[in-house]
């Protein structure tokens, strides 16, 4: 099932750029190992795969993959660098009063036996992620995320936290929906520079259908 919905958006022989499908883990579930997992499907595909960066389990959208050891280095470097542009589409609950916002909530992973992401202004570590309002109507919004840093959560707990969680994200306390049956969260694009033709390369994952749909019946005008 997932092979048909994964979407090999750009290779050559340095790189792969993938549009994963929600509820597909990059690497193996802890909790359950033998599920299908992103990189074990692409290992079927390619001789040598490097894992380069993570996107939470549900989070559909674009991720890229090393193909050769001088092009993971490469790309390890620019994440570290934070030289690596990363934008998110996200639909969250309520309107908000900004058309723009930087957050820097400090946040603290994996509390209590749900695992969550929290907002701790004692113990929490750096975070920042930059907000622009696309497109809202009086109960939804569409907003574009580009996370500074790379926590785990960071975007979820960041809209939560400012009292707009994404649609369908239960895991942070947003109201049960019809739209979308996971949190509303899709890795848009992803810019960085390519690791042997030294140029910027940007790439676009298109929405997935689940998306899609909740945003068309979120009716936004224009």
């Amino acid at each position: 099932m997932y092979n048909a919905l994964m979407q090999i958006i750009y290779q050559d022989d340095q790189i792969l750029v993938v549009n994963k499908p929600a509820n597909l883990p990059v690497l193996p579930d802890g909790w359950d190992k033998d599920a299908p997992y992103l990189l074990k499907l692409l290992q079927t595909q390619f001789e040598k795969v490097w894992t380069v960066h993570r996107i939470d389990k549900t989070t559909s959208g674009i991720i890229i993959f090393a193909l050769t050891a001088t092009a993971h280095r490469s790309l390890n470097i620019q994440f570290e660098k934070h030289q690596v542009e990363k934008k998110y589409h996200a639909l969250v609950n309520g309107n908000p009063k900004w058309d723009e916002k930087i957050t820097k909530f400090p946040l603290r992973v994996n509390v209590g036996h749900k695992h969550r992401t929290m907002v701790d202004n004692k113990n929490g570590v750096r975070s920042e992620t930059r907000l622009k309002l696309l497109k809202r109507n009086q109960a939804t919004a569409l907003i574009e995320a580009a996370p500074m840093t790379g926590r785990t959560h960071q975007i979820r707990v960041h809209l939560y936290a400012l009292g707009h969680p994404l649609l369908g994200d239960v895991l942070y306390s947003a109201p049960l929906t019809d739209l979308i049956s996971r949190p509303a969260l899709h890795a848009y694009a992803l810019a960085f520079i390519h690791p042997t033709l030294n140029t910027t390369m940007l790439f676009e994952a298109p929405y997935p259908a689940d998306f899609a749909s909740a945003l068309k019946q979120s009716k936004f005008e224009g």
